[in-house]
């Protein structure tokens, strides 16, 4: 028996903005600098929360030690904490450190508490802990060695976790839902006890509620659903207000209703407002479903690659704490789901992504875990549930490809609206691009050279088809030969050096070439950003290059649509070797190889483009991309000039009723921009709209500051009014950029002087930690600020104590693009950026305000700011324009005012 090891008896260490501290195993506490607390975390391993974090705050990358956090995943594994000292307390039943010296001494006991969980028999995490310990151990698990003797080898074997996981089994579709008409006294009813007894009835979200339930209604004709565009205010409830007659008309039907959302953020938020409906923990995880592409699942046939020596060094140690969460996760999801978000970021080169499935390797029915599979179990459970909440992208899919078995949904719900023209615009859209070719190539020919993986190619993925029917591996061979014309390894080294190999690297030369002789502002050209041009009056070597390319990309897909053809034959009439997992086999090659053709033949109307007549409906372009003048791509692209025109084609006509819905669809000027931005338009009539506006009082709980002193590019002004605006609110500020360099800047300068005031400052695209983490670390302390980009202007949920102040750093411009060119100037000019940017504005702004007890400032710091896009703000919102020295002073007046009392009557200085 290994000596048990007391943590009490390790040093800690923690390292913040305002200074490093060291706590020794005789308790005591020392301020350090920083040459001295590498040296001493080089030379004895000290105990620590979030080894990057710290290591980026020691300057020293490579830091090492024991991770509170590493031990947390292994002890806790899907449980949920804010990686935080305080949120670490939380978690775990301590009382939080009050001061930034308390903090190395306070991970010393909370280190000591955990591990006591070694010893309690009721720990619920307890089965396949012991055999997870010795596999860490074997990789020099740094904590390994203070568990082994506290954790005793079972009474009997833990189950693997390959046989712990339940498989799924094959069910009968779902029947159509009935035809049924909902009764609105039902609706209200139903709304009153899910938002609770005794709760006041909010005459707004009965009013939507009413609206939202005439979608349910049979529709009259075909392609024509009953369809509903509508604006509810902040503050309205409206998931509740749809999700009663939508649940109304569930029990009345038996039918399925889909709830689409933008945000990985709304679905948890939708999954814990679902629960009103199934109470029951296990009705609900029946009736209720969670869907989101494959790459964000976990892949058990991945993690078991990487659990036989697949992973190595720090991987293989992030592989096994992998493996315990996913004998404890609901679902496998891996990006939003139960993992902890900040579990990747602890392993800088870490190898999350090599355990999804993110370049189409899935072999379905060939994988020895293909009935736990947690993708094809979400797949199954969904054609079941009665309320699936996916996301635009994947419902977009679904619609362009459909797949899974069972009647689809008939009634879909698109919340977070505003977001589906981008969410179109991706899904419709068309790369014909080094990389994108270089992924086709894969998938036909499979691991080439050096290169490993589980990667198969059409040969070795129907070998079985290819021995029964000829004509079929005829077609094999001839697209195996065929992609030897698509781009290889070292394509961009050959690009480069103008020696392309096959015909499609020819056409990135002569894209390549045009794009950098047609750059039209020759500072970009010298700054290492991205290039493009318009697709127009090609050069001959252009045109010469896209014919080849054309035929290249025709000789792949002939075969490809003729392999396709023989696989539906195979399953029209199935041979008698074609049992269930060879049919499961095929099913899944006919689905990817849809998929690819579906490219090819976008590629070759993209090339068709060449030297022919432009397509109005259209926009076309060539682009170089690079990054910090590294060029990583390049190749020409296609967008639709109106992508929610594919929308309402594909997804809403098929459907019998559809509710488009937000807080921000109209940007201040009517419903036109609405049905613009949702492809309402497009439909033949019988389209509603219904708004009802947000129940707060901005005139009292909100403000509106534009200063006009902060020249445009001067970067000190900028960062010196962030600073005092966010120590004049005490902390509670959002700040919002649109250049990721503005904000590394702005926070190098202020980060320090912030902390020693006591108010963290975290940021996006500088703290190593993902997007929700660092929304979950703000939430959680109201005298945290965070900064950050777009992904932080919408669908972020922050109550009122913690998010006091928004200040962007300017007008939110739309990038001057070809693609934003075109639609500006189809669109009305001006008028189009204006819809654009009150969008915008008022999505931030919508941050704010999300209780009726809130309080809020919105800074714009803009000298000036267009008087136009005021409307942007809800109306009776105070808005004022002054200098910065007036903007603080307001700002540290509401400080003031919110420490006395709730802002019965704020009255600005």
């Amino acid at each position: 028996m290994l000596p048990r090891v007391d943590p009490l008896a390790l040093p800690a260490i923690h390292a913040s903005h305002v200074g490093i501290w060291i706590a020794d195993p005789e308790g005591r506490v020392q301020r350090v600098g920083r040459g001295e607390a590498i040296a001493a975390v080089a030379a004895t391993p000290h105990l620590l929360l979030n080894a990057t974090l710290t290591g980026d705050r020691l300057g020293y990358p490579e830091l090492s030690g024991l991770d509170l956090l590493e031990l947390f995943a292994f002890l806790y594994p899907a449980r949920f904490a804010v990686p935080t000292p305080a949120g670490l307390a939380a978690a775990i039943g301590l009382e939080a450190p009050q001061a930034e010296e308390d903090i190395a001494p306070f991970l010393r006991l909370a280190a000591a508490a955990m591990l006591a969980s070694l010893d309690d028999p009721d720990w619920p995490e307890r089965e396949g802990a012991w055999h997870g310990l010795q596999a860490l151990g074997r990789q020099r698990w740094p904590w390994a060695s203070l568990m082994q003797s506290r954790l005793g080898a079972p009474d009997k074997a833990d189950r693997w976790l390959f046989a712990k996981l339940p498989e799924w089994e094959e069910v009968p579709p779902r029947p159509q839902p009935r035809q049924v008409t909902v009764n609105p006294d039902d609706v209200r009813a139903r709304l009153d006890r899910l938002t609770g007894d005794g709760a006041e009835r909010r005459a707004g979200q009965q009013d939507y509620a009413r609206a939202a339930a005439t979608i349910f209604a049979p529709r009259a004709r075909r392609d024509m659903p009953q369809m509903l565009v509508a604006e509810a205010g902040t503050g309205i409830g409206k998931t509740l207000g749809y999700l009663a007659p939508a649940k109304q008309w569930i029990d009345q039907s038996a039918g399925a209703v889909c709830i689409s959302t933008f945000t990985k953020a709304l679905q948890r938020q939708l999954a814990r407002e679902t629960e009103k409906l199934y109470p029951d923990a296990a009705t609900h995880r029946e009736k209720v479903v969670v869907r989101k592409g494959r790459e964000n699942y976990l892949c058990l046939l991945n993690l078991e690659d990487a659990l036989q020596g697949g992973f190595s060094g720090r991987a293989a140690i992030l592989a096994q704490l992998v493996a315990r969460w996913a004998a404890y996760t609901r679902d496998g999801d891996m990006v939003g789901g139960d993992l902890p978000g900040w579990l990747p970021a602890l392993f800088r080169r870490n190898g999350t992504t090599a355990l999804t499935d993110r370049r189409g390797e899935c072999i379905y029915a060939g994988c020895p875990h293909f009935r736990k599979c947690f993708i094809e179990r979400s797949a199954r459970a969904a054609t079941q549930a009665d309320i699936v909440i996916a996301n635009h992208a994947l419902t977009m899919v679904q619609a362009a490809r459909p797949r899974d078995g069972g009647a689809p949904a008939t009634r879909l719900i698109f919340d977070e609206g505003h977001h589906l023209w981008d969410a179109a615009d991706s899904m419709f859209a068309a790369a014909l691009t080094g990389q994108e070719a270089v992924e086709i190539r894969r998938w036909v020919l499979g691991p080439e050279g050096k290169s490993r993986g589980r990667r198969r190619g059409l040969a070795a993925r129907l070998a079985d088809v290819a021995s029964y029917d000829e004509a079929g591996d005829k077609a094999i061979q001839a697209a195996i030969q065929a992609a030897g014309e698509l781009p290889g390894e070292g394509w961009l080294g050959r690009i480069s050096e103008n020696e392309p190999w096959g015909a499609i690297e020819r056409l990135l030369v002569a894209v390549r070439a045009m794009t950098y002789a047609r750059s039209v502002d020759t500072r970009t050209a010298d700054s290492g950003y991205g290039l493009e041009t318009e697709l127009a009056d090609p050069d001959p070597e252009l045109v010469a290059a896209a014919a080849g390319a054309s035929d290249a990309i025709e000789a792949l897909l002939r075969p490809l649509l003729a392999l396709g053809k023989r696989l539906d034959a195979l399953v029209e009439d199935p041979p008698d070797w074609l049992d269930g997992q060879a049919r499961a086999r095929v099913d899944g090659a006919r689905n990817s190889l849809g998929t690819r053709i579906d490219t090819l033949g976008a590629w070759l109307s993209l090339l068709g483009r060449v030297g022919g007549p432009a397509d109005p409906d259209f926009v076309d372009w060539l682009a170089v991309d690079r990054f910090d003048g590294r060029e990583f791509d390049m190749g020409l692209h296609r967008h639709w000039l109106d992508p929610a025109r594919p929308v309402a084609d594909i997804v809403y006509r098929p459907a019998q009723g559809v509710l488009v819905t937000s807080a921000t669809l109209r940007s201040g000027s009517g419903w036109t921009d609405a049905d613009i931005r949702t492809g309402a338009r497009h439909m033949d009539g019988g389209v509603q709209h219904f708004a009802v506006p947000s129940p707060f009082d901005y005139a009292r709980r909100s403000e509106v500051l534009i200063v006009t002193d902060i020249a445009r590019g001067d970067l000190p002004a900028l960062a010196g009014a962030y600073s005092r605006l966010i120590e004049a609110a005490g902390g509670g500020a959002l700040g919002l950029f649109s250049a990721i360099r503005r904000l590394r800047i702005v926070h190098a300068r202020i980060a320090d002087r912030l902390a020693r005031a006591g108010l963290p400052l975290y940021a996006q695209h500088v703290d190593p930690l993902d997007t929700g983490t660092l929304v979950d670390i703000f939430r959680a302390d109201p005298q945290a600020s965070l900064l950050g980009t777009d992904a932080l202007r919408d669908g972020v949920d922050v109550p009122g104590d913690s998010l006091r102040l928004v200040v962007m750093e300017g007008v939110p411009w739309p990038r001057p693009t070809i693609l934003h060119a075109a639609r500006r100037a189809a669109q009305g000019g001006g008028a189009y950026d204006d819809s654009v940017i009150r969008a915008r504005i008022g999505q931030a702004f919508g941050r704010l305000i999300r209780r009726a007890d809130d309080f809020g400032q919105f800074v714009m710091l803009s000298p000036s700011f267009p008087s136009r896009l005021l409307g942007a703000f809800p109306e009776g919102t105070p808005i004022r324009r002054l200098p910065l020295d007036e903007a603080v002073n307001h700002v540290a007046a509401a400080n003031v005012a919110q420490r006395k009392s709730a802002f019965p009557a704020f009255s600005p200085p």
